[in-house]
């Protein structure tokens, strides 16, 4: 029996509610799994009954056998391991560095108001045109791969993360003002707290920003990694190779967006 406060009704019902988000959620897993299982058997038979040509489109048992051949060779962990370690470097570098030079235009309007026409042109600019020059600056390694994948991500952070800065409730920043608070305290206890949702957003878009970035990087440079192996496959004409590479970048980055979300929960408790 129900209390008169309604207290055990209101329990069941959140129980209710819970099962039903479970089921739900039950449901839109199964259904992906099922598109991604129907899509892979589509494929496969498309290129055995010649509806597709398999030396084009490869197909999954080939591809397969690819990746197989490549952990018998021990290059494939080599060359995952070569482009992971970059892009992870090129997404911290282009996370932390746009988020302080956001810190330091939203300390400065003056600055901001500097830059801001330059930080545009910055963003509308393709930046792939700058590979090469930063080839010739960095030299043909790595460090050339990983600014590549800092500049492609660094413009968008920046303006990303001061916008979210340029939101925050300016009641609470007028009443911190009100007890004396200084721009370093403001700072801290209201501007950061409060735009956690839009770091985490600039998170989410450096991911793939990050993959471009050193893909784009190693098609210009690079002896190793993934976006070599997909040149290289390429030229030889081993689409197998190609697709191999490319499936393996898809559940890198879906891996590496998983992780964000995993930071997402833990940032949005923390707030």
């Amino acid at each position: 029996m129900p209390n008169t406060d309604g207290t055990l009704a209101a329990s069941a019902d959140h129980q209710a509610y819970l099962k039903g988000r479970k089921n739900y959620r039950t449901r839109v897993v199964t259904a992906q799994i099922l598109i991604l299982v129907g899509f892979i058997l589509l494929w496969e038979i498309a290129a055995n009954l010649r509806w597709i040509d398999p030396f084009i489109t490869s197909q999954p048992t080939r591809i397969m056998r690819t990746l197989i051949s490549l952990h018998g060779e021990g290059s494939l962990y080599r060359h995952v391991g070569i482009t992971v370690v970059e892009t992870a470097a090129g997404f911290i570098l282009g996370t932390v560095a746009g988020t302080i030079v956001a810190i330091v235009l939203w300390w400065s309007d003056t600055l901001a108001e500097v830059l801001d026409p330059y930080l545009v042109v910055l963003n509308s600019l393709p930046k792939v045109a700058l590979g090469p020059i930063l080839i010739v600056w960095l030299g043909q390694g790595m460090q050339a791969i990983v600014a590549m994948a800092v500049f492609v991500s660094l413009v968008v952070t920046i303006l990303g993360v001061y916008s979210g800065f340029s939101q925050v409730d300016q009641n609470k920043i007028k009443l911190l003002k009100t007890f004396g608070a200084s721009k370093r305290q403001i700072l801290q206890k209201v501007i950061l707290p409060a735009s956690v949702p839009t770091i985490v957003s600039a998170l989410k878009i450096n991911v793939g920003l990050s993959w471009v970035g050193v893909i784009v990087g190693e098609f210009l440079v690079s002896r190793a990694g993934l976006g070599y192996l997909i040149v290289y496959g390429g030229q030889v004409f081993r689409l197998d190779l190609v697709m191999a590479s490319v499936i393996i970048l898809c559940v890198a980055a879906a891996l590496m967006y998983r992780g964000v979300l995993i930071l997402e929960k833990i940032a949005v408790k923390w707030q």
